[in-house]
């Protein structure tokens, strides 16, 4: 599950810790947050050797819907969805667990180039979730919206706290604020490897995404309301906080019809 893109950058997958131990990452520079103040954030698991094992972030966007990335699910595994969770380690009482009934990829996805772009994927759920003040569906932007530079977002996830370090046990978030698609697909930052249908964020070299933080929402406030403004895809082979080279989200304002379309098909 973890690739490297033109030998730049990883994908963020949590259990990429099993199969490359060397390469494996979360949110780095960021802080734990008030339990259930990402209501919409999931955890999306894969069993193994007789246990759940937390490998990517999601956001609920309908109540038996989730959007993740598509590198996380684009493997033959059994997978779960874990709703209103804080520490993925305890039952606290709060969480709601469903199978996943039906994987819908990106047709464009190819797992050999994350680069290439079309890194989304949504899940169908086996129920419907309870929505209540711990779990809530997450606001999506308008199409083709597209944030200015500095924009103020969060990323949040369980993901790794440094490079090469351990999952958080409870929901992280830190301050990604965006980087313009013209300044992150210069020459001193990611080059071509960003298309215009991705957002980059961060790349202060303190604060990142890393492994076990794909497919989580980078949450950018718009009219008063946190919006789900990208899906997280992949950061630098060199580390998770490297500066100059932002995470990479997918700019979901970019897949709203493609959603929309696949949530009335199915």
């Amino acid at each position: 599950m973890l690739r490297i893109l033109l030998l730049a950058a990883f994908v963020l997958c949590g259990r990429c810790s099993e199969e490359l131990p060397d390469k494996a990452q979360r949110v780095v520079g960021g802080t734990e947050v008030q339990p259930h103040a990402w209501p919409a954030q999931i955890s999306l698991q894969y069993y193994s050797s007789g246990s759940w094992h937390h490998t990517c972030g999601g956001s609920l966007i309908r109540q038996n819907w989730v959007m993740t990335a598509a590198h996380c699910v684009d493997s033959n595994l059994n997978f779960r969805v874990v709703a209103g969770d804080h520490n993925i380690y305890q039952n606290e009482g709060t969480e709601q667990v469903f199978s996943v009934s039906k994987i819908i990829i990106h047709p464009f996805w190819n797992k050999n180039n994350v680069a290439a772009g079309y890194d989304i994927a949504l899940l169908r759920l086996s129920g419907s979730a309870t929505l209540n003040s711990y779990v809530q569906l997450a606001v999506l932007p308008q199409e083709g919206t597209i944030l200015a530079n500095n924009y103020p977002c969060y990323i949040s996830g369980w993901g790794r706290t440094r490079t090469n370090g351990q999952l958080s046990s409870v929901l992280l978030q830190a301050y990604l604020p965006v980087v313009a698609y013209d300044i992150c697909s210069s020459s001193s930052y990611w080059g071509s490897t960003v298309k215009s249908t991705m957002v980059c964020a961060g790349g202060d070299g303190v604060r990142a995404g890393c492994q076990g933080d794909s497919g989580g929402p980078l949450h950018c406030a718009v009219n008063g309301r946190y919006q789900v403004h990208g899906v997280t895809s992949f950061v630098s082979s060199l580390g998770c906080n490297v500066k100059n080279k932002p995470t990479v989200f997918t700019r979901v304002s970019a897949y709203i019809s493609w959603i929309n379309s696949v949530i009335a098909q199915n």
